[in-house]
């Protein structure tokens, strides 16, 4: 359905999970939406030759190597599609915005307010654009909400709550992974997860978090190492080998919001039994919006002038008038997780083309940074910390109980 036959020729540093999430994006949006640039996956980047190879022949890429930096330097590539951990990402983006690219990154965007910073002003002085990675953003449910919020229809808003409940790491014999070490990944739940339901939050409501007061607790001290790669018997560890655990496993803190609101936040990937529990409810004067992912094509909304008798009411966001679902299936057939990436390449490509602002910019992400910084530092001290906005603030290294 692409509109015009330009190409937007992608290079994709990362053959993991996020890899492929966003690879099927690529290769879906044009076939759905209307597009002013037509996208074209061009160079696979991975760290071995071999699982390269394999993954850009089952999915589809003309090309891999393992070279980010030769394939950020390439004339024939405009967009540097970031999927790897967090300590990577300062790195291959301030390469890829000083080369000229159009960079998207995922989340969170660093793993300091430092490194953040330094993306975010990259990306200003770049002829690129820079987005950030949030695809949740990009739910049909949440942009109507965000729609419904923007037009009054819940009023002052007074209370936030926002839990973000996984239980993936509930086995305290789950296997290591490189998300479970501090260097690399830059927090636990906190960071992984956390992270979206506060841009989430902040891009419902309109309002910046500034101050909050945290704890965090890390329940399962050490994990096996990983002996294998993960197959139909599952992944193989080696029990009697254990290695450090470094994150947290669980955060929670209360937020206060330039706006006035009063907000609650819980991140955690061990509440056995949630799989994917991406929870937002939103209370004003005038009404309430609630959202749960694990029936994220649905959105509970309140409005006292109507409801009062009622209560909420179940929206079933699959419409063609909601946000990105007309271009899908007929009204009632829901959507599904890979759908965000989707529309985030939708999104992106129609940025690159300055028809639509980018949204999440480096600098939304880099706020988001700030409030993670603040609560690790608010929960290492036991105090009420401002996230700070300075360039060369960095609260989430040193922090000491």
């Amino acid at each position: 359905m692409t509109t015009t036959t330009s190409p937007l020729r992608i290079a994709l540093i990362g053959t993991g999970f996020m890899g492929r999430m966003h690879t099927q994006a690529w290769h879906t949006a044009p076939r759905f939406f209307d597009l002013p640039l037509a996208p074209q996956p061009a160079l696979l980047v991975g760290r071995r030759a071999d699982a390269a190879a394999q993954a850009a022949e089952r999915w589809d890429w003309p090309e891999y190597c393992v070279d980010w930096r030769g394939a950020i330097e390439r004339d024939d590539i405009d967009v540097v599609d970031i999927c790897t951990p967090g300590d990577t990402h300062a790195e291959i983006a301030l390469a890829a915005l000083a080369a000229g690219k159009h960079v998207l990154c995922e989340k969170p965007l660093a793993n300091t307010v430092a490194e953040a910073q330094e993306m975010t002003d990259a990306a200003r002085r770049g002829p690129g654009i820079a987005m950030c990675g949030f695809s949740y953003r990009r739910t049909p449910a949440l942009a109507l909400a965000r729609e419904l919020i923007a037009d009054g229809r819940v009023g002052e808003i007074r209370h936030v709550r926002a839990q973000y409940l996984q239980d993936w790491l509930s086995d305290p014999d789950s296997p290591h992974t490189w998300r479970l070490d501090r260097d690399r990944a830059g927090s636990g739940a906190l960071g992984d997860i956390g992270a979206h339901s506060i841009d989430t939050v902040q891009w419902l409501t309109g309002q910046d978090i500034v101050a909050v007061s945290a704890t965090v607790r890390t329940f399962v001290t050490s994990r096996p190492r990983r002996t294998g790669v993960e197959g139909l018997g599952g992944v193989a560890t080696d029990t009697s080998d254990r290695l450090p655990v470094s994150v947290d496993d669980a955060a929670a803190f209360t937020a206060r919001f330039d706006g006035g609101a009063l907000g609650v936040f819980e991140a955690t990937r061990m509440a056995t039994g949630r799989r994917n529990a991406n929870r937002i409810e939103i209370n004003g004067d005038r009404g309430s919006i609630a959202f749960d992912f694990e029936r994220m094509n649905e959105l509970e909304v309140y409005d006292t002038s109507i409801d009062a008798a009622q209560g909420f009411r179940r929206v079933h966001v699959t419409e063609a008038q909601h946000p990105y679902a007309g271009a899908w299936w007929p009204a009632g057939h829901g959507l599904g997780y890979e759908h965000l990436f989707t529309h985030q390449a939708v999104d992106f490509v129609r940025a690159v083309a300055g028809q639509i602002p980018v949204s999440p910019s480096f600098a939304d992400a880099t706020q988001v940074q700030r409030v993670l910084a603040a609560v690790e530092q608010s929960a290492a001290h036991d105090s009420i910390l401002t996230p700070v906005a300075s360039a060369d603030a960095d609260l989430s290294k040193g922090a000491s109980a």
